[in-house]
């Protein structure tokens, strides 16, 4: 087919047909006429209809809790020759409320996965999702349901124990009890940290006693907290231990601490151990 352009002034060309499926390839070239006759063509070029909106919904859903406030969607997406996504969008929306009140989070490409991040505790969620393009949206998946964990622990170790011997800190504490909107303790977590840094070293335990080393000299600051499906707990008050190299201490420095702690109150007792070459 050939179309006319009658202004000399044109520099493109806009060309309708509504019965030309989406991705249609057009061979297409170019020239100039004028009252004596025609002139030479452009090199031929091949230019696609349009594409259309995705057709397919993305299938095998999976939506997995992974903390009281994180959800990991994953999608598998059928292969289409036509209306191909150029990304997706993740509708979520609580078990009360309604479809039209859901949150939308879109992939910036052609992912396959997406973390839902800000979600509140304990709540259940349903989830779609569609791909989407240039030209619209496509159907929805069939939508899923998944709850996110509970809160963690409210309750700090209480009655935290600690035995120094040169460099070796012996912990002990009692044992978290989650309420009954909280997730259940699966251990525990031992915070060191030299004072005046910000990393920390974490050691885990499924026990309510631990053993720390503090390789160098100075103040280590030391924390305890319940870790549980909903994430960690709240930390234990902190524990302030002088280190000596690795040296052993001498008498007077070597004391079992006990802090119990309250609501009202915080009780310390230091008790003095008989001199000693070992433990």
């Amino acid at each position: 087919m050939e179309k006319m352009v009658t202004s000399s002034d044109a520099s493109k060309f806009i060309y309708r047909d509504e019965s030309v499926p989406p991705l249609t390839p057009f061979e297409v070239k170019v020239g100039v006429y004028n009252n004596k006759g025609d002139g030479p063509f452009s090199p031929i070029v091949v230019i696609c209809s349009a594409e259309g909106e995705p057709t397919a919904a993305p299938i095998d859903v999976k939506a997995t809790s992974l903390s009281v406030s994180e959800i990991l969607v994953a999608w598998k997406h059928i292969k289409e020759s036509l209306g191909r996504p150029q990304g997706f969008e993740i509708g979520y929306w609580k078990d009360m409320e309604q479809e039209e009140a859901a949150e939308k989070v879109k992939t910036a490409g052609n992912e396959s996965s997406l973390l839902l991040t800000g979600l509140e505790g304990n709540t259940l969620y349903h989830l779609t999702v569609r791909a989407y393009n240039a030209a619209g949206y496509g159907p929805p998946s069939t939508a899923v349901r998944v709850a996110t964990k509970k809160s963690p622990p409210s309750q700090a170790p209480s009655n935290v124990m600690w035995i120094q011997d040169g460099s070796h800190v012996s912990l002990g504490w009692e044992p978290v009890r989650p309420l009954a909107n909280e997730s259940e303790v699966m251990g525990y977590k031992v915070l060191l940290r030299q004072e005046g840094q910000s990393n920390s070293q974490v050691i885990e335990t499924q026990k309510t006693s631990a053993v720390v080393i503090l390789p160098d000299v100075g103040v280590y600051i030391i924390e305890v907290c319940a870790v549980s499906e909903g994430g960690d707990g709240t930390a234990s008050p902190q524990i302030r231990v002088p280190s000596y190299a690795g040296g052993k201490v001498t008498s007077a420095q070597s004391t079992l601490h006990m802090f119990t702690t309250s609501s009202s109150s915080v009780t310390l007792l230091l008790v003095l151990m008989v001199p000693s070459t070992s433990w």
